[in-house]
């Protein structure tokens, strides 16, 4: 869809950082709103991270149940994890952090697309991606990480998504994503195309 979307841009004219901590950091910035008014914006800054859902040929799918703090729950995820750098190769992150948290290797990784998780308050960007022909293996998450893995059929987790059993965005969107795609790519075999 192209707009032009000159007229609902704000521009920046100050800015500071108010914390900076390990994994965010906050800013206070002074703005001119599109009709030239100031006005402030709070927001955090985030390395970036990554997420993969690892599909096995059975339709299954390697998921993890951490808990989350700031949430007090234990949920079913996507191996996900946060960039090392600015500049770590997105791919690269995604494989590490599918062989760190369930073990697997893929034979073959695709791109879904960019996730933003909470962009009025956060520039955080995951980078979504498919895991397929994978070979099972030893999972080693991080010292300070500890996680069940489960393993589900992509079905189930479709319904788990549209029942709100899932809350935590990534994984939704990835297991939305890669429903349609599959579908996609079922009706192409049959068209022949």
């Amino acid at each position: 869809m192209q707009t032009n979307d000159q007229e609902l841009r704000e521009s920046g004219v100050s800015s500071e950082l108010i914390f900076d901590g390990q994994v965010v950091h906050l800013y206070l910035d002074r703005v001119l709103l599109p009709d030239g008014k100031p006005a402030t914006r709070e927001y955090l800054r985030h390395v970036g991270a990554v997420a993969v859902l690892p599909l096995f040929r059975d339709g299954t799918v390697a998921c993890v149940r951490q808990y989350r703090y700031p949430h007090a729950a234990v949920l079913t995820e996507i191996p996900a994890g946060k960039l090392e750098s600015k500049t770590e190769d997105h791919a690269q992150a995604a494989l590490r952090e599918l062989r760190e948290e369930t073990g697997c290797r893929c034979g073959r990784l695709t791109l879904l697309g960019r996730f933003y998780s909470s962009p009025a308050i956060l520039d955080e960007c995951i980078d979504l991606f498919l895991a397929e022909d994978l070979t099972p293996g030893q999972a080693s998450p991080d010292e300070d990480e500890f996680i069940r893995p489960v393993r589900l059929p992509l079905s189930r987790l479709v319904d788990m998504v549209l029942a709100g059993e899932i809350p935590d965005g990534k994984t939704q969107a990835a297991v939305l994503w890669v429903n349609e795609l599959l579908r996609r790519r079922a009706r192409e075999e049959v068209s022949g195309c």
